[in-house]
């Protein structure tokens, strides 16, 4: 499992949500295909079909723990778990 699998691995357990790393995040919603755009501190992502848009902003190195859940979320309403395995 690569890194980008740990990560979401990770994220989907939801047991270490103030744990994970700002740009090991960043890294997780570009390989899930999101654009990013970033405007001061906020890094936002978007997607062709997903209407939601993270907007994500780092604590130190890490992400805010209730991003870290929003994504989560959008990874499991949309299905996007397993568009890393190919």
């Amino acid at each position: 499992m690569g890194k980008h699998g740990k990560t979401l691995k990770r994220i989907l357990m939801g047991t270490s949500d103030a744990n994970i790393k700002f740009d090991d995040l960043r890294a997780l919603l570009k390989r899930l295909g999101f654009e990013e755009r970033i405007r001061g501190s906020h890094h936002v992502y978007r997607r062709e079909g997903i209407m939601d848009k993270p907007n994500l902003q780092k604590t130190g190195s890490h992400a805010k723990p209730y991003q870290v859940k929003q994504v989560r979320d959008i990874i499991l309403r949309h299905h996007l778990a397993g568009e890393l395995d190919g």
